[in-house]
């Protein structure tokens, strides 16, 4: 190349993902560290007012949704009462907040126990027509067959369902959950949290220590009106711990984010 088509080219290395120059060299910087982290990463940011998206190479990895899957069940909770199929008690909505809250286990079992039905499917039906397509229950853990806190999908198919709550939820559904996700509990605030107060981040985490090693995920959404949509899974496939991962998620969303507000 010509100098000054190298010199377009590293102010811009990333032309085909649609995002400014700005954005190009921030990813490029993620990949960047991401190679001296543990693990592997999958990353799909979304710009919601351009329709620009840009997915790194493990964004189609299948893995642990650990808490994340809460998210979905909260828009499937609440489209099952919006077509009538269930109403929700005083306290379904006080799990539901402490799901989104602080990502409680045992309001999240008690939910699953409660709705996904005889055959345990009713909430797995309806989770890919909320973006989770590659969704996939894992059998062998326990006596319930699928349960929540066992499954595994792709980054994308988590980003499409943050974009699913942000676009295709009515509007009082909507703002409830947008709500919860800008007010997090301590034990949520990393990940996409770390783009900073001025990004007004929501966000829902998801981490654990399952076979085949930890896993660390964030999603949630960035900036005025919600503009960017973010999500990031850290698979630590033996070679990290959890604090490893939270700090590679919190960084990735620095590098994306910190100046940008």
């Amino acid at each position: 190349m010509t100098s000054h088509v190298q010199a377009a080219h590293a102010a811009c290395p990333m032309p085909e993902s649609g995002f400014d120059c700005d954005f190009q060299g921030r990813f490029a910087a993620v990949e960047s560290y991401l190679r001296g982290r543990p693990g592997t990463v999958g990353i799909v940011v979304r710009d919601r007012v351009t329709g620009a998206a840009w997915r790194n190479g493990h964004a189609e990895d299948l893995t642990w949704t650990a808490s994340t899957i809460k998210l979905a069940m909260v828009v499937d909770l609440y489209t099952r009462q919006r077509s009538g199929k269930l109403r929700l008690s005083a306290a379904d909505h006080a799990a539901i907040d402490a799901m989104l809250h602080s990502s409680d286990d045992a309001s999240a079992t008690e939910l699953w126990t409660r709705y996904s039905g005889r055959d345990h499917w009713a909430f797995n039906h309806g989770f890919p027509g909320y973006g989770l397509t590659s969704l996939r229950p894992q059998p062998g853990f326990g006596k319930v067959f699928p349960y929540w806190g066992f499954q595994k999908c792709t980054t994308t198919d988590l980003e499409r369902l943050v974009s699913y709550v942000l676009t295709d939820l009515p509007d009082t559904e909507r703002s409830a959950i947008v709500d919860r996700m800008r007010a997090v509990g301590p034990n949520q605030q990393w990940g996409v949290w770390a783009a900073g107060a001025a990004a007004r981040p929501g966000v829902k985490a998801g981490w654990s220590d399952e076979e085949g090693g930890s896993v660390m995920n964030s999603i949630g959404f960035v900036g005025p009106q919600e503009r960017y949509t973010v999500a990031i899974m850290n698979n630590l496939a033996g070679r990290g711990r959890q604090e490893d991962g939270r700090t590679t998620v919190s960084e990735v969303v620095r590098l994306l984010f910190d100046g940008r507000f």
